[in-house]
């Protein structure tokens, strides 16, 4: 199987189903770190990211803004003095999409650069 960060996301226009619970457990476990929210009744992808200052946080933001941007396929961000929150889901379907898994995987090696 290909690791998810080397995958590319695919255009979701709506019509399809959310990833029902045994998949998102599958998925979950290829990104370590990411939990599974809830918020307004939808299933979201979240971690927060820990820096030593803003300046880093920030930067971190712009780089995951310009993976998202070339994906197309943009998450929650919420950038505060020493941290981070991502949030990824597909508006479309109103849930989650192996999209979201592979964008939690890109941001993870952001985190890391």
């Amino acid at each position: 199987m290909t690791e998810l960060r080397s995958q590319k996301c695919t255009p979701c226009r709506g019509g399809v189903p959310p990833l029902s619970a045994e998949q998102i457990q599958a998925l979950l476990v290829q990104v370590p770190g990411w939990q599974v929210v809830e918020t307004d009744g939808i299933l979201r992808l979240q971690r927060t990211y820990k820096f030593s200052n803003f300046a880093q946080a920030l930067a971190f933001t712009q780089r995951v803004g310009d993976c998202a941007e070339q994906e197309e396929h943009h998450p929650a961000i919420l950038t505060e003095w020493g941290k981070v929150t991502v949030t990824w889901w597909t508006h479309k379907i109103k849930g989650l999409h192996t999209n979201d898994f592979i964008m939690a995987a890109k941001t993870d090696v952001l985190f890391q650069a």
